[in-house]
């Protein structure tokens, strides 16, 4: 059986080479364009560049992006004094600085945590998980999300969120060039055809890459961070009381999912915050809620 450790180091691996994937497609993906726009061979030097100068922004802000794309605002202290003494109470006990405290204003009950590192890092909680449940489910839920940040969980998941952010981003800007013109007379005439093609499989790379980074950050990590949290709070029922709300609140067929998640953030999210049922969930990178509850009670 591996260690704690292993497990840690593992996750790092990956990260590393999910990123050298990731940048991989970014230079073939600029490339393309590059070449469209006959630019020529000059291309893969703008392009290693761009991919180097989006590396230091992702690196750098990457983590504010995903805040600001879930809708998440700092938490007043005064406000919510329980949430921060939970956040701060097993921050020291995880031996890792105090990440800043945000809320996202959101009847379905969930939470995430994002950030470059240790030392900037953040959890989000919706107002829905605050109202839902009683101090110690909050930590339970908070441990989880900690564990993530101790694990370094929080670098890849970043990374791997602003990247497919950018991908699909440049696959609008294919499907605009070939829906709106983009094709046509002049130099362009003789590339019509790779043009087409480039577009058509960079518009599919997007659904495919925010895919690829759920099966990336797997269900084992999602149950260690469960492992960890438990043992944070010493006490495994505070996360499996949790979770049991969470299940009844999602078989509620008048139930929402968040309102700002989609299938590229949603692995961030303590609980898959898509609507049950969606295609999206035969490949969602959460395990069956029911399996980490019955690990959990396996831990009393």
């Amino acid at each position: 059986m591996a260690s704690f450790f292993d497990e840690i180091a593992r996750n790092r691996l990956k990260s590393v080479v999910l990123m050298f994937l990731f940048s991989l497609l970014f230079v073939g993906v600029i490339f393309s364009l590059t070449l469209y726009l006959g630019i020529g061979i000059f291309g893969i030097v703008i392009a290693v560049f761009l991919v180097a100068l989006y590396a230091l922004f992702t690196y750098f802000t990457g983590d504010k992006f995903v805040l600001k794309m879930s809708g998440a605002k700092e938490a007043d202290r005064s406000k919510y004094p329980t949430l921060y003494s939970a956040v701060e109470g097993l921050s020291a006990a995880s031996q890792i600085p105090t990440p800043k405290v945000y809320i996202i204003n959101d009847p379905n009950p969930n939470a995430f945590a994002t950030g470059r590192n240790k030392r900037h890092a953040s959890i989000a909680v919706t107002t829905g998980l605050l109202s839902m449940m009683n101090r110690q489910e909050l930590e339970g839920v908070i441990a989880h999300e900690s564990s993530h940040i101790g694990d370094n969980d929080i670098q890849f998941m970043m990374v791997a969120v602003v990247f497919a952010g950018a991908i699909g981003i440049i696959a609008a800007v294919f499907r605009g060039m070939f829906f709106f013109g983009g094709i046509g007379g002049g130099n362009n005439r003789n590339n019509g055809g790779m043009l087409i093609l480039v577009a058509l499989l960079v518009g599919l790379l997007a659904p495919l890459f925010a895919l690829l980074i759920r099966l990336a950050i797997s269900r084992k990590r999602e149950y260690m961070a469960d492992a960890n949290g438990a043992r944070l709070t010493r006490a495994p029922r505070y996360l499996a009381d949790a979770l049991s709300k969470i299940k009844a609140y999602s078989q509620n067929p008048n139930t929402t999912p968040v309102r700002h998640a989609n299938e590229v953030t949603a692995p961030l999210y303590f609980s898959n915050p898509l609507k049950a049922g969606s295609v999206m969930n035969l490949f969602s990178t959460h395990p069956q809620i029911d399996d980490r509850i019955k690990k959990l009670q396996q831990m009393y």
